[in-house]
C-alpha cells in the first residue's frame, strides 16, 4: 500500500531536525526542470508562478543558488503547508516515521515523486504551471507516466489524499491491475457533495497523521477515521471512493 499526497508552496530548510536519506530518486529530470528555470527572467518566472513580487523575488533568488546536492531537508520536513501542519510530522513516535517511510510518497511537479526522507531544497514549482522546454509543453508531459509507472512498481494499492492536480499524474495511467481508493472530505449542502479547499487540506493531513499511529495496513481500515467530525459516508461511497462528511448532517 502508498499513500500519495500533494507538496505544498511554502517551504523550509531544515537540516538539524532529522537528517534527509537520499536523493531523489528522479534528480535528473529535476535537474533539467532547474536549469530550464535558472534561464528564465525576473518578469517570466513571475508569470509563470502567478504570485506577487514578494513571493517572485524571494523564488527567483532561491533558483540563482539552487543547489540539488547540499544543504537539502527531509521532504516530509520541508513542506509547510496545511496538509503538512495537520499532520504534524515533528511530533511523531519512531514507528510513526517508520510507517510513513514506507507507504507516503508525495507529488511534486519539480521532483516528480519523493520519499519522505528524499533530501530537497525550497522550489517554487506547481505541477499545473505553464512550463514548456524541448519536447514537452507542460509538466504533465514532461512526466508522462514516469510517476505512475515507478508508484506501480512498489504497490497494486494506492490511497488517494493528493489534490486533482496532482493525482492526475496517477490516475490517468492506471491498470486494471491497480486499485486506487480516492478520500473525499466534504459535506452535504442542498443534496450536492462538497468539498472545501482548506477544510480539504487539514483533513487529508490528519488522515495520514491517523494511519501512520494506527499502523493501517489495509484499506478498510481507514474507514474508522473520525477526526475533525469527520465520519465514513457508506452510502456515498464505493470500492474506489471513500467519501468523510462532516458531521454527516446535511449542510443549508
Amino acid at each position: 500500500m502508498r499513500i500519495i499526497i500533494s507538496p505544498a508552496k511554502k517551504m523550509r530548510t531544515d537540516s538539524d531536525t532529522l537528517a534527509y536519506e537520499e536523493l531523489p530518486q528522479f534528480l535528473k529530470d529535476t535537474e533539467s526542470l532547474s536549469k530550464l528555470l535558472k534561464k528564465l527572467s525576473y518578469e517570466k518566472a513571475k508569470e509563470l508562478w502567478k504570485c506577487n513580487d514578494k513571493i517572485a523575488a524571494h523564488n527567483h533568488q532561491l533558483l540563482k543558488g539552487m543547489n540539488l546536492r547540499n544543504n537539502l531537508t527531509p521532504a516530509l520536513l520541508a513542506y509547510e503547508g496545511i496538509q503538512y501542519q495537520y499532520m504534524a510530522p515533528v511530533v511523531f513516535q519512531t514507528d510513526e516515521l517508520e510507517y510513513v517511510k514506507e507507504h507516503l510518497r508525495i507529488l511534486s511537479g519539480f521532483y516528480g515523486l519523493l520519499k519522505p526522507f528524499d533530501g530537497v531544497t525550497p522550489y517554487r514549482l506547481e505541477m499545473q504551471a505553464k512550463l514548456k522546454g524541448k519536447g514537452f509543453h507542460s509538466l504533465y508531459d514532461f512526466w508522462k507516466d514516469k510517476l505512475a509507472v515507478q508508484l506501480f512498481t512498489e504497490t497494486d494499492l494506492v490511497i488517494n489524499l493528493a489534490s486533482v492536480e496532482y493525482s492526475k499524474c496517477i490516475t490517468r495511467y492506471l491498470r486494471d491491475e491497480i486499485r486506487l481508493i480516492t478520500c473525499v472530505f466534504g459535506e452535504l449542502i442542498n443534496g450536492k457533495l462538497i468539498e472545501k479547499g482548506t477544510i480539504a487540506k487539514m483533513a487529508r493531513g490528519e488522515m495520514v497523521r491517523y494511519m501512520a499511529e494506527n499502523q493501517i495496513s489495509k484499506p478498510e481500515e481507514i474507514r474508522r477515521f473520525n477526526r475533525m467530525n469527520f465520519s465514513y459516508a457508506e452510502e456515498l461511497s464505493n470500492n474506489n471512493t471513500y467519501v468523510f462528511l462532516r458531521n454527516n448532517v446535511i449542510a443549508n
